[in-house]
């Protein structure tokens, strides 16, 4: 038996269209806990209270009391894509707005789309429906929210490679916590309910592993909690704001800067970053000091930079790029200027004698910020 908690609209069958979709998460915390079965479950519900809704795309995994659910549910048909010698089926987001629903339920949300389709991931066909107006019921577990990616490898020793932005989730009008024990999950695994039965052994020797479905589950009941207390925040702020123009306002408001470099340990500051700002209501601004030596103009150190760039963009955190030689008083500069009150940096790879020197720039940084709080992150990533 599944558990369900809710946050934000009280009631998926309350859905309703206006100028933008809304968007209504499913969040579970490994395959099995139910959110497909409760997503479809809600979808019957509105059916029945005669609203437009349709199946986008649903991945049945051969589990037949979830392909029960969707009896009498129309379905858009999934468009065939070619890889390579492979033919896959995609949701047909082009086919779904024809048909503009009112409703869509749209599965496995953190899917990527085979090379060439006109989107790399699922999660942007879901926002180019709700820019449509359509609503959208989707799904997705916890090891797929960008910012945990860190934190779910040290769990699980998998990185897990389709992630979705933060920012989307949040912005959700109801993420809804479809949980179960992991007692319960692991005796639904060895009844041959969520796979079939090589399967299922696999998973048990792996990521089904009791110890590691009680960390995620954990986790997924953090991030829930954390929802849950910070859309009640804003809405108590609201009202605040209805007492006095400025009493929701924070006199002293968290400004948080991630210090880049062309280091690989900066895609985990990021994520770092954006779930700081996050827990902290902060804002976020990513930094990159351009300076005119040759070694950090060279075409490799530019393309890396480039890359943590867009993905600071990709999570919605502030990028700026200063110019100067002097790292270290760019950066000082900057968050002195931008009133920064606490900054991120990699912990750097030096040898016992150079903080006699002080010649990396995050050293120098930790000298002279003397009034922001420094955070020095060692990258604890496993290696095998």
């Amino acid at each position: 038996m599944s558990s369900f908690i809710r946050t934000g609209e009280p009631k998926a069958r309350e859905l309703q269209t206006g100028k933008r979709g809304r968007l209504h998460v499913y969040l579970g915390y490994a395959a099995g806990v139910g959110k497909t079965y409760r997503m479809l479950e809600d979808a019957q519900q509105i059916k029945r209270q005669g609203k437009d809704i349709v199946i986008g795309y649903f991945e049945s995994h051969g589990r037949k009391d979830t392909i029960a659910k969707t009896t009498d549910l129309e379905t858009v048909p999934s468009r065939s894509s070619t890889h390579g010698s492979a033919v896959f089926q995609e949701m047909d987001a082009d086919g779904i707005l024809k048909r503009n629903p009112a409703i869509c339920v749209v599965d496995e949300l953190a899917h990527t789309n085979v090379p060439g389709s006109p989107r790399s991931k699922r999660w942007e066909d879901v926002q180019i429906l709700l820019d449509a107006g359509i609503d959208v019921m989707t799904n997705m577990n916890i090891q797929h929210l960008e910012s945990l990616n860190d934190h779910v490898y040290r769990i699980t020793g998998v990185r897990v490679r389709e992630t979705v932005p933060d920012w989307f989730v949040k912005s959700a009008a109801e993420v809804i916590m479809v949980d179960a024990t992991t007692g319960a999950l692991l005796n639904r695994l060895r009844r041959g309910v969520i796979y079939a039965p090589d399967k299922a052994k696999r998973a048990l020797e792996n990521f089904f592993k009791e110890s590691t479905l009680a960390a995620l589950r954990e986790l997924a009941l953090r991030q829930t909690a954390h929802e849950l207390e910070s859309r009640g925040a804003g809405e108590q702020q609201v009202g605040k704001v209805e007492d006095h123009p400025r009493a929701g306002t924070r006199q002293h408001r968290d400004r948080i800067l991630i210090f880049l470099t062309s280091s690989p340990s900066t895609a985990m500051l990021i994520r770092r970053g954006r779930r700081m700002a996050d827990y902290l209501d902060a804002d976020c601004f990513a930094v990159w000091v351009s300076g005119r030596k040759k070694a950090e103009n060279s075409v490799k150190v530019q393309a890396a930079v480039e890359k943590h760039l867009n993905f600071a963009r990709n999570l919605h955190i502030e990028t700026r790029i200063l110019e100067g030689d002097d790292v270290a008083e760019q950066i000082m500069d900057f968050a002195h200027r931008n009133q920064v009150t606490q900054i991120l940096a990699a912990r750097p790879t030096i040898r016992a004698w150079d903080h006699l020197r002080s010649i990396d720039p995050v050293l120098q940084i930790v000298q002279k910020a003397t009034d922001i709080r420094i955070i020095v992150v060692a990258d604890r990533r496993k290696r095998f």
